[in-house]
């Protein structure tokens, strides 16, 4: 059996948040099975936090040679995998993308040949990278009358979102060309469903079929999980926990340091059971009701509070509250971390949230002409 605690201690572990990880940005985000990238900027925060060293354009350049891409794929949302893992997931996920079509936009979309729009938005974006906007204009020439082409296509077509979406200091409107063609290469044969659970378990395990289920939007995995070479174990509700044989436990009573946690960052979306990482009373001000996950501090490896960085008040450029939005600050822009806990802190942890927090002013904002940390208590 193992407590909740063992298993924030296995979770952290496993997501390079006990100790930073020298290992590289493209090692990182495979090891990770990808990072949640619905805002465009956030996985350099999650990298950030988990590496040492990163450095901004660790990951633009990844981006800019297409070793890394951004395209949906797990539970249907943009994700920043390497280029290896787009075209080794997509197929294994495509039910789920099929499945969410038909939920979301099924009537929308009745008598519609699906294989036809797809092979008109690949001609069309063969010739220049789209987006939604454009391409649902460019089909609805085809289909007059009809609504949710775009969405179509995003479903049935993998597309990744192109440069300069997603560069640090860069800005661009999301514009899609097709996997295949942006990488030079076919997909795989959707043979992969085993060994994509094998790196969960890796990054985030031990986990239960549903924990597997939640992250990926699969259904159907218990065969899968069954039929690996796991190890399992019981949590404190009795829930049977799967693992891989002699993957790291390093203890309940293993030190976790302070961390600053980036939005939609999958530490606390991977699981169907979360409170390994979060107090389900924690839960309604961290998932907010119009979709967002708001970023989050780590006290002693638990969620304890929210954070965000206010940029100086400007008439143009501001960022929306806790969000990088473009990665590059305006001349006389001052940068104010803000962290809100959930209860009050020791001097201690306050004095080493303080220290981590200027680590971040200067990352995320070592443009600004003056910085500050401020804590809502």
């Amino acid at each position: 059996m193992l407590t909740r605690r063992e298993l924030n201690r296995a979770l952290l572990d496993r997501q390079m948040l006990l100790r930073p990880s020298d290992v590289k940005a493209l090692a990182a985000i495979e090891h990770l099975v990808g990072m949640q990238s619905q805002a465009p900027l956030s996985a350099y925060v999650g990298l950030w936090t988990r590496l040492r060293d990163f450095r901004h354009e660790d990951l633009a350049e990844l981006l800019t040679e297409r070793t890394a891409v951004r395209i949906a794929l797990m539970r249907g949302t943009i994700h920043l995998v390497s280029a290896d893992d787009c075209l080794a997931l997509r197929p294994v996920l495509q039910p789920l993308l099929d499945r969410l079509l038909r939920t979301s936009r099924g009537r929308l979309l009745d008598g519609v040949d699906l294989g036809e729009v797809a092979r008109v938005a690949r001609e069309l974006m063969e010739e220049r990278p789209l987006s939604f906007a454009e391409l649902e204009e460019l089909l609805g020439e085809r289909w007059p009358g009809r609504d949710a082409l775009a969405q179509a296509v995003r479903a049935v077509v993998p597309l990744v979102q192109v440069p300069p979406r997603g560069v640090w200091g860069a800005s661009g409107q999301a514009r899609h060309v097709p996997a295949e063609s942006w990488l030079g290469r076919p997909l795989g044969d959707g043979s992969a469903a085993g060994d994509m659970v094998l790196r969960y378990l890796a990054a985030f395990g031990p986990a239960s079929v549903k924990d597997v289920q939640a992250w990926s939007g699969l259904t159907g995995l218990r065969s899968v999980m069954k039929s690996l070479d796991l190890v399992t174990y019981r949590d404190e509700n009795g829930v049977e926990l799967f693992d891989l044989p002699g993957a790291p436990l390093p203890g309940a009573d293993a030190e976790a340091p302070v961390r600053f946690v980036g939005e939609f960052d999958n530490l606390l979306l991977a699981h169907a059971d979360r409170t390994r990482v979060m107090a389900e009373e924690h839960r309604p001000r961290v998932f907010t009701i119009n979709g967002i996950i708001r970023a989050t501090i780590l006290v002693d490896g638990f969620v304890a509070g929210l954070w965000r960085i206010e940029r100086g008040r400007t008439e143009r450029g501001r960022t929306e509250r806790g969000r990088v939005e473009r990665g590059r600050g305006q001349a006389g822009e001052t940068a104010v971390l803000e962290i809100e806990p959930f209860a009050p802190l020791g001097a201690a942890t306050r004095d080493a949230l303080a220290a981590e927090g200027e680590r971040l002013l200067g990352f995320v904002a070592g443009d600004a002409t003056a910085r500050d940390i401020r804590f809502l208590e």
